[in-house]
């Protein structure tokens, strides 16, 4: 069965909230196996058991928070060869700019040739259903791509 990660950093109420909807959409999939791992644990060995990797973070002063920053320093050298195209989606939430974070993320996966295969999702302010929604649908879209 595949499996699809789930690497966050979730402090605040607003990003767990998304987070819920991120696994709603992960379980509307059949045959895919969810694994969670808040930022500061997930490590090498979770990526190169992964088929599939979902990033969630903050948008800290202009940038992905730090928590995901850590993973991706910890997780680069050992997973850097092994998980090329390996299929990726992004989430991050901000008071009010996103673009910061999702600019970074995009020069590391793509530094590890990683192949995003959903549209970043960017959002500020409380989550609005139609927020939800798109976590879902991006949940989803990456778990059907494993």
């Amino acid at each position: 069965m595949p499996r699809l990660l789930v690497v966050h950093h979730t402090p605040s109420p607003n990003l767990q909230t998304v987070l819920e909807a991120v696994k709603e959409g992960v379980a509307m999939v059949e045959e895919v196996e969810l694994v969670l791992r808040p930022a500061l644990s997930a490590g090498a060995a979770d990526m190169l058991a992964a088929d599939g990797v979902l990033l969630g973070t903050p948008a800290n002063i202009g940038y992905m928070s730090g928590a995901l920053k850590h993973f991706f320093d910890t997780v680069y050298y050992p997973c850097l060869d092994a998980t090329v195209g390996l299929p990726f989606g992004v989430y991050v939430h901000g008071g009010d700019d996103t673009a910061g974070a999702l600019a970074a993320i995009a020069r590391i996966t793509g530094a590890m040739r990683w192949q995003q295969v959903a549209a970043p999702l960017s959002l500020t302010g409380p989550p609005t259903p139609a927020d939800l929604e798109a976590a879902r649908e991006l949940a989803a879209t990456v778990a059907v791509s494993l």
